[in-house]
């Protein structure tokens, strides 16, 4: 048996996470010729890989390609919104065919993954990488480095932005922030929605009572509309939006701020900095200052709310894998007879 190493000093990375509440069983434990609940077809077009990554980026670079890992998970509403509603579409497909090969790795499976010279398995990787959002898309450039990871669900005008970011190595010249102030967006209302700010000040975060909630948007963003005129207005999250002191910024804005930890900046460096990179992207932090967790993907109102909850019951010091939190959260709600649609 094969001794599995956990350490990978090349793609460990800091971030914060959501996933779908569905737990799939790993792949070793299913009877033979079965599939999960919850499987979705990958494309065709899709790779056919021994997960021996480093041979798959050099396969990849010698067509001019790079590769994108792609972790999923069975009975993920949000992988089946990337399989459908984004590789469905005909442009999208095909760019993502010109610029990449495209490997799919099970957040909970037993395949062996080879990284260089280290073995180990699809939910040992997920796990060293701490990968929780599901999908996360990870981005491999020639050199065998992460160069972009696109932690949840980005819907199709976004993503299809993000393909022409690493595919045409536009890293080379310019942040993704500066990329995407030029990106098209939707239609959208054009305002940003700073009518739930609750701060004392929205110039100097520091001394809050309460945890602080940051929201970093934009103002052309149809998702923050959807977050504000949608989400934010039921009664759930109302609620739950009480336990914060909020504040929404511009993301693109140069007013000066002074951050939770005593920082002066600008809104905008300050967004940099953090690498927020989607819009909106709701960034928790405690009286301290410090930041807790975030949101920073498409979601719809189960996953935003249970986001909140997870901070204020404080229950990222007891179970650090939001996943486990989401699925314990959902059973919660049936227990107590509570309908509630993930996708709604």
């Amino acid at each position: 048996m094969k001794k599995y190493h956990l350490i990978f000093p090349v793609f460990l990375l800091t971030l914060l996470y959501v996933v779908a509440p569905v737990a799939a069983k790993s792949e070793g434990e299913l009877d033979a010729g079965l599939v999960n609940p919850g499987y979705e077809e990958k494309p065709a077009w899709f790779k056919v890989s021994f997960l021996d990554l480093f041979e798959d980026i050099a396969e990849a670079s010698e067509n001019d390609k790079r590769l994108m890992v792609y972790y999923y998970q069975d009975g993920c509403p949000y992988c089946k919104k990337l399989l459908q509603d984004n590789f469905g579409q005909r442009d999208i497909s095909g760019k993502t065919q010109k610029y990449f090969d495209v490997v799919a790795i099970n957040l909970w499976g037993d395949k062996e993954v080879i990284v260089g010279d280290e073995t180990t398995t699809e939910k040992a990787f997920a796990e060293a990488l701490k990968v929780q959002y599901t999908p996360t898309i990870l981005f491999f450039n020639e050199k065998n480095k992460i160069i972009f990871r696109a932690n949840g669900y980005y819907p199709p005008e976004k993503f299809s932005a993000l393909l022409d970011y690493v595919g045409e190595r536009k890293e080379a010249i310019m942040s993704y922030q500066d990329f995407m102030v030029k990106a098209s967006v939707q239609p959208s209302t054009g305002r940003l929605h700073d009518d739930v700010n609750t701060v004392v000040s929205t110039i100097d975060l520091t001394g809050q009572d309460k945890p602080l909630l940051v929201m970093f948007e934009q103002k052309k963003c149809s998702n923050c509309d959807e977050l504000h005129l949608d989400i934010l207005k039921r009664k759930q999250s109302i609620a739950l939006l009480s336990g914060f002191n909020v504040v929404v910024f511009d993301m693109w804005s140069h007013d000066e701020v002074v951050t939770p930890l005593g920082n002066r900046i600008t809104v905008r460096e300050w967004a940099k900095k953090l690498d927020v990179k989607y819009a909106p992207s709701l960034l928790f932090f405690n009286r301290a200052g410090e930041e807790v967790f975030r949101t920073d993907a498409y979601l719809k109102a189960f996953h935003i709310q249970t986001a909140m909850d997870y901070v204020l019951s404080e229950a990222f010091k007891r179970q650090s894998h939001f996943q486990r939190y989401v699925e314990q959260r959902a059973d919660h709600l049936r227990e107590q007879g509570i309908d509630f649609n993930l996708m709604e």
